[in-house]
């Protein structure tokens, strides 16, 4: 047909691609989350309202888990039931050495994402060799090898985890230390891993590691090293998630085992099902929807006493958890003994936002230090003072 055909045309024509159109339902969600996300820091600077801030960021940070499991379990057809493995060991890469004072940003993320890349290909290595719920369960099983090292032994602190008492800064301009700062910087290592694993899932090996979601006997036919083409996309995925425990243990000031709970395995796999499996955008909406409905069901003026219920024994077991190091703090702090349980579980019932530690005085003993024991998300902060 040229610039004026004579007739329509009657068919299309053969072998022709059909077009798609991109306006649908889930990519016009996509771009008001994008527009979201980009004018709320106007919002809050404007309103003030800094827990918005904070809840969007943790937001982007398990978007970011969510997308690299969606790499092995989305296009390679892996399950995998210990992914916060990989962002613990990120989170506790940039404990370790805030406690032996290093707080250099551009050496804690590079290692923790180095450290989180090399269990993953071991774990990989391992489990890559077992199938369907066996492979689910090896990698639980690692995963919860990795928690207990933390939770048991003084290399992680502990229960109470490690403190950072200074949050990194990379580069001269870029301070992490403020929310605005924190944010932004998620928001663009979320684009940056979007546009890595798009790149990615279009190249070969991208092509390939669906090909062996389909029917890896076939490509193992076909000359293809199935093998070194999931252990990989395993070693990326694990890599990419301890970035994210990186912008975790940032974020919060300090990091502890429960990042590193088949929980929060399950969450992530849940956000990964929830937002569609072998879509990026799907992570993002999946990861905001968890949240969401996650703080939804937690309002107690919605739900009332069921919510209260429900969250509040979960309150009761982190605050029972914290008792012994309550204990030892209340018999070098007298005064703060006379906060009860009672008054402890009242306080848990609020919610807020703790930063690092931060000095506020110096006696012949050194500085004094604010430490703040809480539990992520579902305990208030309990402020003592106590010397380093």
């Amino acid at each position: 047909d040229g610039g004026d055909p004579c007739v329509p045309a009657g068919r299309s024509v053969p072998g022709g691609q059909q077009m798609t159109s991109l306006v649908t339902p889930r990519n016009t969600l996509v771009l008001a989350l994008i527009v979201l996300f980009a004018l709320l820091p106007v919002y809050t600077t404007m309103s003030g309202n800094t827990f918005m801030l904070t809840l969007f960021t943790r937001i982007i940070i398990l978007a970011i888990a969510a997308v690299s499991l969606n790499l092995i379990m989305g296009f390679g057809g892996m399950v995998s039931f210990g992914h916060a493995a990989y962002l613990g060991i990120g989170g506790y890469a940039v404990g370790i050495l805030a406690k032996e004072g290093l707080h250099d940003g551009l050496l804690q993320w590079p290692l923790a994402v180095l450290l989180s890349g090399l269990f993953a290909l071991g774990v990989g290595a391992l489990s890559l060799r077992t199938r369907g719920v066996y492979f689910i369960m090896v990698t639980l099983a690692f995963a919860q090898m990795a928690y207990y090292v933390a939770h048991d032994t003084p290399l992680g602190g502990g229960t109470d985890g490690i403190y950072l008492t200074q949050k990194p800064a990379i580069g001269e301009a870029l301070n992490l230390n403020q929310p605005v700062m924190i944010y932004g910087f998620t928001l663009v290592v979320l684009a940056a891993v979007f546009l890595f694993l798009a790149l990615l899932n279009r190249s070969r090996f991208g092509h390939a590691l669906a090909g062996i979601r389909v029917n890896e006997q076939r490509m193992r036919a076909m000359g293809y090293s199935t093998f070194g083409y999931k252990l990989a996309a395993f070693t990326l995925s694990g890599a990419i998630a301890g970035f994210a425990g990186f912008l975790f243990a940032v974020k919060d000031g300090f990091v502890n085992p429960e990042l590193m709970s088949w929980h929060l395995s399950g969450a992530v796999l849940v956000m990964v099902i929830l937002g569609g499996l072998g879509h990026l955008r799907g992570a993002l909406i999946g990861a905001f929807a968890f949240v969401l409905l996650q703080e939804f069901f937690k309002s107690e003026a919605i739900f009332g006493a069921l919510a209260k219920q429900i969250f509040g024994s979960r309150n009761d077991r982190l605050i029972k958890s914290l008792r012994p190091t309550v204990a030892a703090i209340n018999a070098k702090e007298p005064e703060v003994a006379a906060l009860d349980d009672a008054a402890l579980r009242a306080r848990s019932e609020t919610r807020s936002s703790t930063g690092p530690l931060q000095p506020i005085s110096a006696t012949s003993s050194g500085p004094q230090l604010v430490s703040t024991v809480t539990a992520r998300s579902f305990i208030a902060p309990r402020t003592f003072t106590t010397s380093r």
